[in-house]
């Protein structure tokens, strides 16, 4: 189907534990106000009557008719069929369920459903945080440019996206970025979501406070005891973070040495990044033995954190040298400094995922 120079409208879905958000986006602009509806996750008949509520609700206070539904919704899943399978956060949904043919069949226009971090990374790659990064470069008068996003959502799981030169990796079963089942040299008993998620922060903080699990505060008010605003186990609200910012940091030195681009970080537990960061730093900048008994760096390159400022001016450096081409009067410029970059996004991750959905859409409409 070809909408050629089209204005699309696109209704969206943020499919989170416990919300789901839906959106109108017009013009790759927010169109109109969103709905927040429970998820019902535990429910079947219930999440799919309030999915079928919320894009309806949406479409009668549209004033153009849609043109495609797209949004972001967990795995495992056969997203190019958008059949769901057995959710771990939303339990209502067991053996395959045909939620994208149902939306099809119920508002007659084309459902694209895809994994909610994929749809994430497309969106800091094509709307967020690549492209202002990219920009910063040019004003910088750097000739630098970025064309690979790992986008991570850090919240009541571990996600990750994979986007190169605009164009989103999904590998052969929709699964490229299953980051969080990867292993974890912090703690190899765990994988990685094991150590970045809402309930990693609580284990930890109750772990370094000798407390009940049970009795551990949520992240929001561990970050408020790290920072001395609520009365609790500073030290061990400090330590927490900083446990969960080495299990985020081996996964970000992991995906850049194999994607080597730009890892953009979001999702709940983002927030806390001032407190998440040492624990990244002490992971890029670890030293692997080698059996001489040498040593050799956890990375190939330089890896900045775009969050510090300094940092980012140095990154946004031109490093280009030019150099003699051997047997010729010619020139070509050389950069001295391969270099990659984390950073935690400023833009809302719910916006993000939502962005990522109708520009997927669009993509895929041929717009």
């Amino acid at each position: 189907m070809k909408l050629k120079n089209k204005i699309m409208l696109v209704l969206t879905l943020d499919a989170g534990g416990t919300n789901f958000v839906f959106s109108a986006i017009k013009d790759g602009k927010f169109y109109g106000e969103k709905i927040i509806l429970p998820s019902n996750g535990d429910n079947l008949e219930l999440c799919l009557s309030g999915i079928v509520t919320g894009f309806s609700s949406l479409q009668k206070s549209c004033s153009q008719a849609i043109d495609a539904i797209s949004f972001g919704f967990p795995g495992p899943a056969e997203f190019s069929k958008g059949i769901i399978g057995d959710l771990f956060n939303l339990t209502g949904f067991r053996g395959g369920v045909a939620l994208g043919p149902m939306l099809e069949a119920k508002f007659s226009v084309p459902v694209f459903i895809n994994n909610d971090g994929d749809l994430y990374a497309y969106g800091e790659a094509l709307t967020g945080s690549l492209p202002k990064i990219n920009q910063d470069l040019l004003k910088s008068g750097s000739s630098k440019q970025y064309k690979n996003v790992v986008g991570m959502t850090l919240g009541t799981g571990f996600g990750a996206g994979l986007v190169h030169d605009g164009k989103l990796i999904k590998g052969d079963n929709i699964c490229a970025g299953e980051i969080w089942i990867t292993s974890n040299r912090a703690d190899s008993n765990y994988n990685s979501e094991e150590g970045v998620s809402i309930r990693a922060v609580k284990y930890f903080y109750a772990d370094f406070a000798n407390i009940d699990f049970d009795k551990s505060p949520e992240p929001k008010d561990i970050y408020k005891i790290a920072k001395g605003k609520t009365p609790g186990n500073k030290q061990a609200a400090i330590k927490a973070y900083e446990k969960t910012g080495r299990f985020i940091g081996d996964a970000v030195a992991n995906m850049i040495t194999l994607f080597d681009g730009i890892v953009v970080l979001g999702g709940g537990i983002a927030g806390a990044k001032d407190l998440i960061i040492p624990g990244i730093e002490i992971e890029l900048n670890h030293d692997f033995k080698t059996l001489n008994g040498t040593t050799n760096k956890r990375l190939t390159h330089k890896v900045f954190c775009l969050n510090n400022p300094n940092e980012y001016k140095e990154f946004l450096r031109d490093y280009g040298k030019t150099i003699g081409i051997p047997g010729t009067n010619k020139t070509i410029i050389y950069d001295m400094q391969p270099r990659a970059a984390y950073v935690f996004s400023d833009f809302d991750t719910s916006e993000m995922i939502s962005l990522g959905a109708y520009h997927l859409a669009q993509n895929l409409l041929k717009v």
